[in-house]
């Protein structure tokens, strides 16, 4: 290795002695031709030299000098190709062009070995570190010392979701007490099913009752008993012990249509289900607004529901 670098080294230094000897003699005298022309032969064999000392081929064999005069190209036969400063220029060229190819590439070498040099000297490289598995006993003594021990119980898996028990199947009695409600049959068929879901209501039938009133209202939206079959469909969820459900048909009943017939009903049926579920807040502002808007009902047909709805509560 150190051998290599030694002719690395040896070979730049000639490259810089043919070098400062071409640029020595790049200006002569055109007298002075042929004592120039000698020494440019000596530099091309000097450059051979260094091709031969820096870069030897595979057994035994050397490259090539790859400085050859350049072909002169045939003129015209009145006047000469080439005069022979013309030729000792281009061979200067060629010369100086080889040089700065062999000062690269002796650099280039030289600092491949110089880093292959520090690599040796650095040593190998050092072995990962291997990482500590901790055994299974000193990771559970770990754990138990940061839950107190409470992770040395087996952990039991969570318990089974318990599943919605079913409604039961209506009993036979009660299917033959449905059956005994007559559904009417009249020219109005819209009038006839929210009569239907109303006479069920009326038997105490609250699961059939909210089955056929949403019937009623999916089938005539814009029936003119509409307002009847929301306000009358939240009273059978009341009774029926859903308040929440029960709300949200009597806020539906109000914003809808506020000029509806129950309308006034629902927003007061709206505030005694806000008392029931023990919101003060929402109930009082029920009551409120049903005092403002339907202030005739508050004062007749509604105000026995509207008094005792408020008491108990204070509002302000």
């Amino acid at each position: 290795m150190k051998g290599s670098l030694g002719a690395m080294r040896s070979g730049r230094l000639l490259a810089t002695v043919a070098a400062a000897s071409i640029l020595a003699g790049g200006t002569v005298p055109a007298l002075a031709q042929e004592s120039t022309d000698t020494r440019l032969k000596k530099v091309e064999a000097e450059v051979r030299a260094l091709q031969r000392k820096v870069f030897p081929g595979p057994g035994g064999k050397f490259f090539e000098p790859e400085i050859t005069p350049t072909p002169t190209s045939p003129g015209t036969p009145a006047q000469p190709a080439t005069t022979p400063v013309t030729d000792l220029l281009t061979r200067m060229d060629a010369v100086e062009a080889q040089m700065a190819r062999l000062t690269s590439q002796v650099e280039q070498n030289t600092n491949r070995i110089d880093q292959l040099e520090a690599k040796l000297a650095a040593g190998p490289a050092p072995a990962a570190a291997t990482p500590v598995v901790t055994p299974p006993a000193a990771a559970q003594s770990n754990l138990d010392a940061m839950t107190g021990g409470a992770s040395a119980k087996p952990i039991a898996p969570p318990p089974a979701p318990t599943p919605k028990p079913k409604p039961a199947a209506p009993s036979s009695a009660r299917v033959e007490a449905v059956k005994a409600v007559v559904k009417p049959q009249t020219a109005d068929p819209g009038d006839d099913e929210y009569s239907y879901g109303y006479r069920l209501w009326e038997a105490k039938f609250y699961p059939e009752a909210q089955q056929q009133l949403k019937l009623f209202l999916e089938k005539y939206p814009r029936h003119p008993r509409g307002s009847w079959g929301r306000n009358l469909l939240g009273r059978a969820y009341l009774e029926d012990g859903n308040p929440s459900e029960a709300a949200k048909w009597f806020l539906q009943n109000y914003q809808t249509d506020k000029r509806g017939e129950r309308a006034p009903d629902s927003l007061l049926y709206l505030a005694v289900t806000m008392k029931q579920m023990k919101d003060a807040k929402r109930a009082c502002i029920a009551l409120a607004e049903f005092g403002q808007t339907y202030a005739a009902e508050a004062a007749g047909r509604l105000k026995g529901l509207y008094d005792s709805t408020r008491n108990g509560l204070s509002c302000s």
